[in-house]
C-alpha cells in the first residue's frame, strides 16, 4: 500500500444520519435475532514467563456491520491489538513499523522515563523497529497503549493502532477478585465509530467534527458490533477503556442494577464504591464488579437522558463461578499528596473560534499551539506539584504523561467518585485542581505530553510539553 493509503482510502464517503445508536429494546431485539454472535476477547500476549514484548504493525481489511470491509491497522493483527500482560521487573519490548507511515507506541499509563514513553517525539519510521528496554515498577492497573505521532494520532487510533495493558501482581484471587481472561474477567475496548450507508467505516471530519471531536454512529466492543458478552452467574470483573476519539459515556446498567466500582486509571481503590453511573470520557479506564447471578440479559447503556446500547450481556450455567461476593476491601493506597507540592501552574484548554472558522487553529494550552521544538515548563523529579486546569467551551478530557495523579476538586467541589482514585486522565467540564508526583525523568529530547485526549482537539494543537529533571 501506499503511504497513508490503509487510513485515508476510506475517508471519501461520510455516514449518513440514517444509521443511529439503538436503544436497549432494540439491541436486545436485534441480538435476539438468528444465532447469537459471542464477544471475543483480544488475544492475550502474556510477558510475565519471559519478559520480552513483541509488536507488529500490520495493514488489513476489516468488515464490521456486514458490508464492505475497511482498511484498517493493528498491533499483530488487522485491527486493534492483543492484551498484554505486565509484572514489574525488566521488560525488553520490540515495536515493528511494517505500514508506511510513522506511528509510535505510546504506553499510556506506564510510569517509564520519557525516553520510553512513546510520545511523538519517539516514531518509529516505516521498515524500523524501536527496541526500549524498561523497567517496570507500579501498582497493577488497567492502562493501554496506541500510536501518538502529532497530527497523524486520531485517525490511527481510529482505524485501529490501540490495545490494552494488564499491569498485574498476580494477587488478584488473594484479593477476592474475578481473574479468569475472557470469562469472569473481561477486557472491553469501548469505541463509536461512523459508517455510511453501505456499512463501511468512515473517517472524514467536518471543521464542526475537529471543533467537538469526531464521534460516531454505531459502537463497537473489542472491534466488534452486535457482539453479546457471555458470562458465568455471579460476579464479573469488567475492564473499561474509552477507547473512542471524542465521545463521553455515562454507563448504567438497563436494570438498574449497581456497578462497584474497583479501580481507575492508575490502580486499586481501597474498597468498592456503588454507582449507579459511571462517566468515563476519551483515554480513561475504569474497573468495575457486577452481579450477574440473576436472571435477564442486561445491556449495558450510555447517556440516560438519550439513551443507546453499549452491549448486551447474557450468562451461561456451564461457565464456572468463581466469585459469589464481593470484597469488602481492597488493598489500593490513596497517598495523601495534600501539602507536598512545591509548585502551582494555572492551565486553560483554549479553543479559539475565529481561528478555526477560518480553518485554521485554535486550539491550543494557555493560548499557545503546540510546538514540537518548544519545552513549556521543566519540572524537579521527586517532587509534587499543584495543577489547576480550566476548560473552554466544552468539556476535556487532560492527560499528563508519565505520572499519576489525585483529582483534588472538581468546579470548586469534592471530586465524583470515579475521580477519587489514581488518575492519568480527567474530565474537564469547567476547572479542577490536580495533584501529581513526578518520580520519572524527562530530558528535552523525549519530553512528556500534557494534552486533551480528544484526540482532534489534541492533533490540532492542543498539546504542551514538559521535561523532568
Amino acid at each position: 500500500m501506499k503511504r497513508r493509503k490503509f487510513l485515508t482510502s476510506t475517508s471519501a464517503a461520510l455516514a449518513t444520519a440514517g444509521v443511529l445508536f439503538q436503544s436497549s429494546a432494540r439491541l436486545a431485539s436485534a441480538q435476539g435475532q438468528g444465532p447469537l454472535t459471542r464477544l471475543a476477547m483480544p488475544p492475550l500476549l502474556d510477558t510475565r514467563a519471559t519478559s520480552r514484548l513483541s509488536l507488529a504493525t500490520q495493514a488489513g481489511s476489516s468488515g464490521f456491520l456486514g458490508g464492505p470491509s475497511t482498511p484498517t491497522a493493528g498491533f499483530n493483527q488487522e485491527y486493534l491489538g492483543p492484551t498484554i500482560v505486565l509484572q514489574n521487573g525488566e521488560l525488553a519490548a520490540e515495536v515493528q513499523n511494517t505500514l508506511d507511515e510513522p506511528i509510535s507506541a505510546h504506553w499510556h499509563g506506564l510510569l517509564v522515563p520519557g525516553e520510553h514513553d512513546g510520545g511523538p517525539h519517539l516514531p518509529i519510521a516505516p521498515g524500523a523497529t524501536w527496541q526500549p528496554e524498561m523497567t517496570i515498577a507500579q501498582d497493577p492497573a488497567t492502562i493501554w497503549y496506541h500510536s501518538h505521532i502529532h497530527e497523524r494520532t486520531a485517525e490511527q487510533v481510529y482505524f485501529g493502532l490501540a490495545g490494552v495493558i494488564h499491569v498485574t501482581d498476580g494477587e488478584d484471587d488473594a484479593r477476592g477478585l474475578p481473574s479468569t481472561y475472557g470469562v469472569d474477567d473481561l477486557t472491553l475496548v469501548l469505541q463509536d465509530r461512523r459508517f455510511d450507508a453501505s456499512g463501511r467505516m468512515v473517517y472524514n471530519p467536518s471543521m464542526m467534527n475537529r471543533m467537538h471531536g469526531f464521534t460516531g454512529n454505531r459502537m463497537l466492543v473489542n472491534g466488534q458490533a452486535g457482539a453479546t458478552a457471555v458470562v458465568p452467574h455471579g460476579i464479573v470483573r469488567l475492564r473499561l477503556l474509552n477507547g473512542s476519539n471524542a465521545r463521553i459515556y455515562t454507563l448504567f446498567f438497563d436494570d438498574t442494577q449497581p456497578m462497584h466500582l474497583v479501580a481507575t486509571d492508575g490502580g486499586f481503590l481501597p474498597a468498592p464504591v456503588a454507582l449507579d453511573t459511571l462517566r468515563l470520557a476519551p483515554g480513561e479506564r475504569a474497573e468495575i464488579l457486577v452481579d450477574f447471578s440473576g436472571d435477564g440479559a442486561p445491556v449495558l447503556m450510555s447517556d440516560p437522558s438519550q439513551a443507546y446500547g453499549v452491549l448486551q450481556f447474557g450468562t451461561d450455567a456451564t461457565l464456572p463461578t468463581r466469585i459469589t461476593h464481593l470484597p469488602d476491601q481492597l488493598d489500593g493506597v490513596l497517598e495523601d499528596l495534600l501539602g507536598a507540592e512545591v509548585a502551582n501552574r494555572q492551565f486553560s484548554l483554549d479553543m479559539g473560534m475565529g481561528g478555526m472558522m477560518r480553518g485554521g487553529g485554535g486550539f491550543a494550552i494557555n493560548g499557545r499551539p503546540f510546538d514540537m521544538r518548544r519545552i513549556n515548563f521543566d519540572v524537579a523529579l521527586g517532587t509534587v506539584e499543584r495543577w489547576h486546569v480550566r476548560s473552554s467551551m466544552v468539556a476535556h478530557p487532560f492527560h499528563v504523561h508519565g505520572v499519576r495523579f489525585r483529582v483534588l476538586t472538581e468546579n470548586g467541589a469534592p471530586p465524583r467518585p470515579e475521580n477519587t482514585g489514581w488518575k492519568d486522565t480527567v474530565l474537564i467540564p469547567g476547572e479542577a485542581e490536580i495533584l501529581a508526583r513526578f518520580d520519572q525523568p524527562a530530558s528535552d529530547t523525549t519530553p512528556f505530553m500534557f494534552h486533551c485526549h480528544i484526540l482532534e482537539h489534541e492533533d490540532a494543537g492542543m498539546m504542551g510539553q514538559f521535561t523532568v529533571t
